[in-house]
């Protein structure tokens, strides 16, 4: 069980989720109703234009696939290391989502296709970024494996086992930052088109100084 939950990891979850929602709504509404946060529907839309014969189609989503796959890659190689703890190099990670974000911005604004795949490698770096917290999954750029787990969770409770109210605390947060993440990123898309994505490059940006500060803070306090 998760039995402290820092605040930390809930703010910085919930932002992360948030600026996820936007990244993929401004997709959703912008490339052609593609999702770029994640690959379940990108992978299905594959497999209907590989039946379909339309290898085009069928070049570019396998491109945003790989692009993410890419994303998540680097983040590998930079934080090496999976578990969530104060000290990883999630700053410099962030800088590199954000201006991913940008150029994804000039590139769709442009009318290239590339955009798609800098947006995807973005969200695949970001996701990369934490895969566990205290035994608990940490997702933030899709939502199933939460209501997933949420699921599980409901169902052990009606058989008699305790409600871990730290993860179930956690997993609401992130459901909820992706979803505040979703309308901010429409209203902001409908508004500014493209340009929509600068605000969830500064969002991320912003994220990377905060956590600098809190980081460098926390190693001037005295030890306990």
């Amino acid at each position: 069980m998760i039995r402290k939950l820092p605040r930390w990891v809930e703010i910085g979850g919930f932002w992360l989720a948030m600026i996820a929602g936007s990244v993929n709504a401004i997709g959703v509404l912008g490339f052609q109703h593609q999702a770029v946060s994640h690959l379940t529907g990108t992978s299905t839309l594959a497999s209907l234009a590989l039946v379909d014969l339309a290898w085009s189609e069928l070049l570019h989503l396998v491109l945003i696939l790989i692009s993410f796959v890419a994303g998540a890659a680097f983040s590998g190689a930079l934080i090496n290391n999976a578990v969530l703890r104060l000290g990883h190099r999630y700053g410099v990670a962030l800088i590199c989502e954000a201006l991913l974000l940008l150029l994804a911005m000039l590139a769709l604004s442009a009318g290239s296709n590339s955009g798609h795949y800098l947006a995807s490698a973005a969200c695949g770096l970001q996701n990369a970024m934490v895969s566990t917290y205290s035994g608990a999954v940490v997702r933030t750029t899709h939502v199933s494996g939460l209501f997933t787990d949420l699921g599980s969770m409901l169902g052990a409770r009606l058989r008699g086992h305790p409600l871990d109210r730290r993860k179930l605390l956690l997993f609401s947060l992130l459901i909820s930052g992706f979803l505040t993440g979703g309308s901010l990123g429409t209203l902001a898309f409908i508004r500014f088109g493209f340009a929509a994505l600068a605000f969830s490059a500064f969002a991320a940006l912003l994220l990377a100084i905060i956590y600098w500060i809190y980081y460098l803070k926390t190693r001037r306090l005295p030890a306990s």
